[in-house]
């Protein structure tokens, strides 16, 4: 596995050819590809700077009506064509935990049936799916009908969709306010982990109080069992990205470069442990 970055995902804005040498400075192997430039480019950056290939995000809003779906599904097939073309293999996105219209079983099967085609088109051009669960008890608090939000959930949806290239994006955060615990994670193995996001929860909070957007940065409190974890990744062999993702306020406000070595020295110090 490697630390790789996805700027936006600490507030490091920017052109990819200024973020790339800056990541590499403060540690980092790998970034997520910016697929709106040219593959060229893409491929000169990832070269010039020795740096592996992250993750690219889903493009398809299957999430809302089926206007917005289908107009995703148009344009899939093009950027996993980029994707492949730069050397791109891990595309994720995240699912709602929770619906005001659809009961669980109901919401699956849309979930299947939709996301089955872009999982196709996915694999033609090489490319794994992960999807995210994410857990906290206060993001489906006030709605009709609960839905995936466990690892065991998201593992049986990726059974239904059943095209052999999916997998999970599994985040420290969700999985920590998903009460998991190590044990779970020895239902994985490296093909089934397609990204990672690594962060660390508040102190002073109950597990079902947390708000999910409220996170710290990684190895910062000491709450999620950091070591545990990573070493539970190492024991699989896992081989992907390992992404910093903790929605930190305090960081988003520093200076860029600051930024930087705030998160590549987190980083560090959790990849000690």
């Amino acid at each position: 596995m490697f630390k790789s970055l996805s700027p936006g995902a600490v507030g490091l804005g920017g052109p990819p050819a200024e973020i790339m040498p800056l990541a590499k400075s403060v540690g980092f192997e790998g970034m997520d590809p910016a697929l709106g430039d040219s593959p060229e480019e893409i491929k000169r950056l990832f070269a010039e700077h020795g740096m592996q290939m992250g993750c690219m995000g889903y493009p398809v809003e299957f999430r809302a009506g089926d206007e917005q779906f289908e107009q995703g599904m148009a344009g899939l097939e093009a950027m996993a064509k980029d994707a492949a073309a730069v050397g791109c293999t891990r595309c994720a996105t995240w699912l709602r935990p929770a619906s005001d219209t659809l009961t669980y079983a109901e919401n699956f099967k849309l979930h299947a049936d939709r996301l089955r085609p872009g999982a196709e088109i996915l694999r033609e051009y090489g490319l794994r799916f992960g999807l995210e669960f994410v857990a906290p008890k206060t993001c489906r608090t006030g709605s009709k009908y609960e839905f995936i939000h466990t690892l065991d959930q998201v593992l049986d949806l990726c059974e239904a969709i059943g095209t052999g290239n999916m997998g999970v994006l599994l985040d420290a955060w969700h999985w920590y306010t998903a009460h998991g615990t190590l044990e779970d994670l020895k239902k994985l193995r490296n093909e089934l982990v397609v990204q990672v996001h690594i962060n660390d929860a508040p102190a002073g909070i109950e597990i079902d109080e947390q708000l999910d957007n409220l996170r710290a940065l990684p190895g910062e409190t000491g709450v999620i069992d950091t070591a545990g974890f990573l070493g539970h990744l190492r024991a699989i062999g896992y081989d992907g990205p390992v992404t910093p993702e903790p929605f930190c306020k305090a960081l988003n406000e520093m200076p860029r470069e600051e930024a930087a070595k705030t998160i590549g020295a987190a980083m560090d110090k959790i990849w000690a442990l």
